[in-house]
Order: C-alpha cells, then structure tokens, then sequence
C-alpha cells in the first residue's frame, strides 16, 4: 500500500500545473468495476482467476463443515439423551446406527465392539483398560473426522493476501511502465496498472477474510465436540465398570457375597 500511496502523489504532484480537461461522470458500482476488469492485463486475470478458485473451495468447505457440525450437534443431543434412558447397552446398539453423524455414538459403536468381543454382548467387561483404549482411540479417530479439510481453510486464508500482494506489485510494475511509455507523468497513463493493483488487493481481501474467519469459528466448536467426546468417554466407562456391581444387586441374596468376591477378584485381577 506504501507503494500505491507513493505513485498517487507522484501523479498529483506532477499534474498539479497542468490544466486538467473536462471528462464525463466517472462510473459507479458494478460499471465501474467492470470498467477496470476490462482494462488488466494477464497476470492480474491469472491472480484473480487463482483467486477464485481457492474462493469457490473455501466456500465449499465452509458450507460443508456447517452442515455437518449442524447435524453432528442436533443427533449428539439426541444420541446422549437415549444413551442415559437406556438400561441396557444392547438397546442402545441397537440405535446408534440412526445417530451416524454424532461423534459420541461413532465413540459407542468401537467401545461396544470391543465390550463384544470380550463377553460376547452380556455381562460385565472383562478387561476395562482395553476398553480405555478404545474409547482413546475412537475419541481421537472421531475428533480428526471433525478437523477434516479445516487446513485447506487455513493455507486459502493465510496465502490469499500475498496471492493478491503478487498482483498489486505486477499491477504497480505495469504502471510505471506505462508511465514511462507515455513520457509523461499522467493518471490516464498509470491508469490501468493502478486498477490492476487495486482489484487484486480487494479481490486478495475478499477470499481470506471469510476463510480466517471459518476457521476460527470451526476450530471453536471443534473444541467444543472434543470436551463432549472426552466427557461421554468417562460416562461409558463408569457405566462398563459399575456393571458387576449392578449384576451383583440384582441376584438373589445367598449368591450377592459370591458375585461380590468376583467382583473384587476382577478389581485385583
């Protein structure tokens, strides 16, 4: 911008005692505009073409991302509140299936395979750090889900202004030829070069500006989604470890000293 502000006094300065003849109305809006875009040269429309691409994916990534927390939040509610109405695990395998796009019941789904494969779907787990295991991995698989393309959001953000810096500088060169071959010191001469720089810059702006933003928001309630996965881990892993103690309290009095000595070996085991 230093640059800009420098070749615009130059010009005022060098046309300030020559007599300046009448011209129409300058055009307004999107006249204008296209007005300049008819004027670049081909490096300002590869910067822009550039541009607009990286534009079109963010905003696909934008539009993707809030469609998929939207849903991934509204069947996490529903998930969590099936999940503690259930007295069963089986009854709530049964229906994580229709909750695809929570995380907490991707989380369910692994721990319960591995709950499966130790007891065959009934009565209590057999080894608990397994299933710590899983649960650790599922959060973490569930989580980099989540963060999927969020970098692509970041490199358009963080790149899309010096993207729109290369084409104010080819833009400023392209003045100061211009200038040089009309022998004068003249807006009509650095017109075009400065309309070059100038919609490069904004177009530069109006890419990143979004995706930084996005990003941000995204990155927040990824934290969000991650405390929740963190907190549903530690409530399915209570639920798995008061299993022998609730199997204890519903048998029968002469076999509870049993099934609590089982339950005490399986602690020390």
């Amino acid at each position: 911008m230093a640059i800009l502000t420098a070749a615009f006094a130059l010009l005022l300065q060098a046309d300030s005692g020559n007599p300046v003849p009448a011209q129409p109305a300058p055009a307004q809006g999107f006249a204008a505009l296209a007005g300049m875009m008819s004027n670049i040269g081909p490096i300002a429309i590869g910067v822009l073409v550039l541009l607009l691409i990286a534009s079109l994916y963010s905003w696909t990534v934008i539009l993707g991302k809030s469609s998929a927390f939207r849903r991934a939040t509204k069947q996490s509610r529903k998930f969590i509140r099936a999940f503690r109405k259930a007295t069963r695990l089986q009854e709530i395998a049964t229906v994580a299936g229709d909750y695809s796009a929570s995380p907490l019941a991707q989380v369910f789904e692994d721990v319960y395979d591995t709950y499966k494969r130790q007891t065959g779907g009934s009565g209590p787990p057999r080894n608990l750090t397994a299933l710590e295991r899983t649960a650790q991995t599922a959060s973490s698989e569930a989580v980099t889900a989540l963060e999927r393309r969020m970098t692509w959001l970041a490199t358009i953000g963080s790149t899309s202004p010096f993207v729109g810096l290369f084409g104010t500088v080819m833009g400023v060169v392209e003045a100061f030829q211009g200038l040089g071959q009309a022998g004068s010191a003249t807006l009509r001469a650095v017109a075009p070069g400065m309309a070059e720089a100038l919609v490069t810059t904004a177009a530069g702006l109006f890419v990143a500006v979004p995706a930084v933003v996005a990003y941000n928001q995204f990155n927040a309630r990824i934290r969000i989604f991650a405390a929740a996965i963190d907190d549903f881990c530690r409530e399915l892993l209570n639920s798995l470890e008061e299993m022998p103690q609730r199997a204890a309290a519903a048998q029968p009095m002469p076999q509870r000293a049993a099934a609590a000595a089982n339950a005490r070996d399986y602690a020390e085991g």
